[in-house]
């Protein structure tokens, strides 16, 4: 996993609609996720809005998101999770089939779809990205959500302004 956090986009005013889906397993970390991706995109986007679904575990992820990207309700939705890798392949078959179905939903409803998903090694992982600030991936999601929903903008409105390299 890269430590290398993008450097915060320019600040907006738009009131982007965003759905979050966080698991209830490990909700220690979960949360702090989350809080991260929320103080981030309020300095970024103080308009936007965010409403937040709690799910039992990860596995039920892709199904909240789905519904939230099929409900036109959200120009985004964010998935947050924390699996951690054990001595089975469980984490490693949960994460994968999680991957492929938050991309199949962003695909099918055409809206970003953030994989806020960690599998971790172990709860030092865990904390650093989830709790601590350096490597954060609650901050990273917010960071990226930003400049996916200017890109997808500019897409369709045929503007190239927007679609920026940083």
């Amino acid at each position: 996993m890269s430590s290398l956090m993008p450097e915060r986009p320019e600040g907006c005013a738009t009131p982007w609609k965003i759905g979050v889906a966080a698991s209830l397993y490990n909700q220690v970390w979960v949360e702090g996720l989350v809080g991260h991706f929320q103080n981030e995109l309020s300095a970024i986007s103080p308009r936007a809005s965010v409403t937040v679904h709690w799910v039992p575990g990860s596995f039920e992820l892709p199904l909240a998101a789905d519904l939230m990207a099929a409900s036109g309700q959200f120009e985004c939705v964010a998935a947050f999770g924390v699996l951690l890798d054990g001595s089975t392949a469980h984490a490693t078959l949960v994460a994968q089939a999680i991957t492929q179905q938050l991309l199949q939903s962003s695909i099918t409803h055409r809206i970003p779809v953030l994989h806020e998903v960690l599998l971790v090694k172990d709860a030092t992982q865990a904390e650093a990205r989830c709790l601590g600030t350096e490597i954060n991936r609650g901050i990273e999601a917010a960071r990226a959500g930003v400049r996916i929903l200017r890109t997808v903008n500019a897409i369709r409105t045929g503007s190239t302004g927007a679609l920026q390299t940083k």
